[in-house]
């Protein structure tokens, strides 16, 4: 081994608890960049390797009047495209008459296969798998029968449960969709043999592109193929449509012909009857009482035919409804979920990383610095340039690369994994997780430049001075008068070590800088960790506390039965009270720029704001006005719209209109645009129709909501019920999901900032060593030696705690910002148990590092420390 290679090992030996500090922030840095990078994709690469083993459909079609083999053909005329038809339908029954979402099954259908927790798929006509969320939430068991109301559809009522099953249709356990059967919402879904499901035809076309497959299911490149499939799907369904249509309509027109056949034989026996009668009389009488009778009974019965003709012509209309992946329940939920987690890492991890690649650049600094001496020896003996430079650019290479490798590779197999595993618990899926590489190298781009770029830039510097310079250490920086000297009533007040200390820390200045950057950069990230928890829960809360007032929405069949509706509600104990609205869904244009989906509503009565609490951004309260609207925060930002410019809202079924936005309103979930009955009538030129319900209700358990929502349908006034409750559960559970990330970075970002503290005070003493032993030569006891050094520790905690408070506001804010969805926007809120922990955790963290630093001090060799250098 060469002298300078044993040197290197010798200096790493020597200054083992450096070279470990700096392995240790530059193996958190890479960790945490590195392993929250791979969380978004991790996420979607799991999703999509779960949805491609299970043959998941990329679109589904839904018909009015069901799918034969024609259909399936027409799906097949695009290229790539399998299509496989599916008895679908929604039932009741089992405990409580449960909304049941009922599939007929195939062991020949490919697509949309079943993953089987227990049991096995059904095999016999009284067999049927059920949900595993029927399993876990409602206690259903292998062997029990399962009966299905009497309304249903199918051949028998009672089947034997044989197995309970995951589908790719329903990929989140909380979320199963609504519908317009018993309480309105799906409590779970089943399967039944096919033949067993008493239907024509079946009902739910699902279509495979076999090209797709290879994609990731929520990248861009797969939504922009699956449109053009899409398109080209639509395409060769318009024909077939109205094929389809006539087809209908022609089984149903057989039966009515053969009617009509009857009465035009019937027509003309009264014809010929009324003609002999005319010939009898000589024309003197041309009809008789019966034969008048008979023309009555034939006109009646060719007036109903003729009705029925229409409604056969009505029914036979074909009507498709389109859906892809996204329309699935909790598909999009998911995606955004892991949009929002790889937002979160396009900052968070950065931020932590400069901090960690600051520290670590300041290390390299002042450890090049110490070696002065050394490097000036290693001149004299007439070493090169090079030849000494490479003894630390490699000790920082060792440390990036060691530090910077442990990291990263660590970081990606746990964090992902981590992750996965509780979203495992609402969301089954296989577990993928890919190795980053285009991360890897940007730590370990990142990792290099903070060590060798730092060593390479002190040793330069060092290297031109000549070896007598080199080999005397620096001179010290003189001392001078503070700003605090001048305050002189204060100045006075504090004894001599006091004095001493704050002149130190304005006497190093570049060492005061770091050491508040390192402390204000922990703070900021710990109190971010608590920021985005916060800010999270804020926006459920938020919503469906400040904003929203009511409890239900109830859909009404017709606007003229409120009164009946009323008195089904009355019925309930937990009922308050209920004010009318005409709600819409909307296509809001500004410029380039569009949000679909908008709800549109406009009350009917003036106790709307009980209801909904429309509020500037300012905190002042808003009312409708009689020209323009008030538009929702969020539906403002995307649109990129401001109060006093108009927007172009269209909604389905009518014209598209123009509409100046009068306010905009705090919001954080949905979009909304609110319109005053007299605003919609100069929009439109019509009074808006009353079509809903906002409901007011006292407290309520699951069982009431669902049972009150099942009577309300019973009574035939309305066409389902939705829950602001069930609402919020799913924004929670959607929230619950970052919890673990935000955990992960409030523990790491402790553990970064306790070791860059500890990193920032070692430096500081090993620089200060000769007039820390001076200080201890002239009698000062241990404690006071440490506290000599130490209360600059605190002062500069406490500035940097500050500091770090009004980051780490600004970085959750920009991290919140990015964490923005199409349908959930975060405010800002950091309750103050966050500012306490963090301020907390840093002092605790100070605390331990005066106590190490402290037994350190009380070992120091003072005769060696203070020998001539010379």
């Amino acid at each position: 081994m060469k002298p300078m290679t044993k040197n290197l090992w010798r200096e790493i030996r020597a200054s083992r608890g450096r070279f470990i500090a700096i392995i240790l922030i530059i193996l958190m840095g890479c960790l945490i960049f590195v392993g929250v990078k791979a969380c978004g994709p991790g996420l979607n690469e799991s999703m999509t390797t779960t949805v491609q083993d299970l043959h998941l459909s990329d679109v589904q079609l839904l018909s009015t009047t069901g799918f034969t083999k024609q259909d399936v053909a027409t799906a097949e005329q695009v290229a790539g495209a399998s299509a496989q038809r599916v008895k679908f339908t929604y039932v009741t029954g089992g405990k409580d008459a449960q909304c049941v979402a009922l599939y007929g099954y195939d062991k020949a259908n490919t697509i949309n296969q079943l993953a089987v927790h227990s049991g096995h798929l059904p095999h016999a006509a009284n067999q049927i798998v059920l949900d595993q969320k029927a399993k876990d939430d409602y206690g259903y068991k292998l062997g029990q029968k399962f009966t299905f109301d009497a309304e249903a559809k199918l051949k028998r009522h009672t089947y034997t449960i044989v197995g309970f099953v995951d589908s790719p249709q329903y990929i989140d356990k909380g979320l199963r969709g609504a519908a317009n059967v018993g309480d309105g919402t799906v409590r779970f879904f089943a399967y039944v043999p096919q033949a067993q499901i008493d239907l024509p035809v079946a009902t739910l076309l699902n279509i495979r592109f076999k090209h797709l497959q290879g994609a990731n299911t929520y990248a861009d490149s797969y939504k922009r193929a699956r449109n053009q499939k899409l398109s080209e799907l639509k395409q060769v369904f318009k024909a077939r449509k109205a094929a389809r249509s006539k087809e209908v309509y022609q089984q149903a027109a057989k039966q009515l012909d053969a009617q009509q056949s009857k009465l035009d034989a019937g027509q003309k026996q009264l014809t010929a009857a009324k003609a002999q009668v005319a010939a009898a009389s000589r024309g003197a009488v041309t009809t008789t009482p019966e034969l008048t009778k008979q023309e009555q009974a034939l006109a009646a019965a060719q007036k109903q035919l003729t009705k029925a003709r229409t409604k056969a012509k009505r029914a036979a209309k074909t009507t498709y409804t389109w859906q892809d992946r996204s329309d699935l329940p909790g598909f999009s939920a998911f995606g955004e979920s892991s949009e929002r987690i790889a937002a979160i890492a396009n900052v968070f991890p950065v931020f932590f990383f400069l901090i960690a690649a600051l520290i670590t650049f300041t290390t390299i600094t002042r450890m090049v610095e110490e070696a002065r001496g050394q490097i000036g020896t290693f001149k004299a003996l007439g070493y090169g340039k090079w030849a000494i430079a490479r003894n630390y650019l490699e000790y920082a290479v060792i440390a990036a690369i060691v530090g910077g490798v442990v990291g990263s590779v660590f970081g990606n197999v746990t964090l992902p994994r981590f992750i996965l595993a509780l979203y495992h618990q609402t969301i089954p899926m296989t577990t993928t997780v890919r190795f980053e590489w285009g991360s890897f190298w940007l730590a370990m781009l990142f990792a290099l430049i903070a060590t060798v770029g730092a060593a390479a830039f002190v040793v330069r510097r060092e290297l031109e001075e000549g070896p007598a310079a080199l080999m005397l250490p620096k001179a010290p920086k003189s001392a001078k008068r503070i700003l605090l000297e001048k305050i002189t009533p204060l100045w006075r007040r504090l004894n001599f070590n006091q004095k001493v200390s704050y002149r130190n820390l304005f006497r190093y200045k570049s060492r005061m800088v770091m050491s508040i950057i390192g402390i204000a950069g922990g703070c900021a990230l710990i109190l971010t960790g608590f920021g985005i928890r916060d800010s999270i829960i804020a926006s459920g809360q938020r919503q469906y506390g400040d904003i929203v007032k009511y409890q239900a929405v109830v859909a009404l069949k017709n606007g003229d039965q409120v009164a009946k509706m009323r008195k089904v509600l009355a019925k309930h104990s937990q009922y308050q009270s209920s004010t009318v609205v005409a709600t819409a869904t909307a296509t809001v244009r500004h410029g380039d720029e569009s949000v679909a989906s908008v709800n549109v509503f406009t009350p009917q009565s003036a106790q709307f704001a009980d209801y909904v609490h429309l509020e500037s951004k300012q905190g002042n309260k808003l009312t409708l006005p009689k020209r323009g609207a008030v538009i929702s925060q969020k539906t403002a930002t995307l649109l990129g719209a401001t109060a006093g410019q108009s927007v172009t809202v269209r909604v389905s079924g009518k014209a598209a209109v123009r509409v100046k936005i009068a306010a905009i309103t705090k919001n954080y979930i949905g979009d909304y645009l609110y319109l005053s009955p007299a605003a919609y009538q100069a929009a439109w030129g019509k009074a808006a129709t009353s079509n809903a319900l906002l409901v007011r209700l006292h407290k309520q358990s699951d069982q009431q909501r669902n049972t009150l929502a099942h009577q309300l349908l019973q009574s035939g006034t309305t066409l389902g019920t939705s829950y602001v409750a069930d609402q919020k559960d799913t924004i929670d559970k959607m929230s619950a999901t970052l919890n673990p990330v935000v955990v992960i970075f409030i523990v790491m970002s402790g553990l970064l900032s306790f070791v860059v503290m500890y990193n920032l005070t070692n430096i500081n003493v090993s620089e200060r060593i000769r007039e820390l032993s001076t200080v201890k030569v002239l009698g000062f006891y241990d404690r006071e030696v440490t506290m000599y050094v130490s209360r600059e520790n605190i002062v500069l905690s406490i500035v940097g705690i500050v500091a770090g408070y009004g980051v780490g506001n600004a970085l959750t804010w920009y991290i919140l910002k990015q964490a923005t969805t199409a349908q959930v926007m975060f405010p800002l809120v950091i309750h103050w148990p966050g500012y306490i922990a963090a301020a907390v955790l840093m002092a605790l963290f100070t605390a331990i590092v005066i106590f190490v630093t402290h037994k350190r001090l009380q070992h120091v060799d003072m005769v060696s420390a203070l020998k001539a250098t010379e």
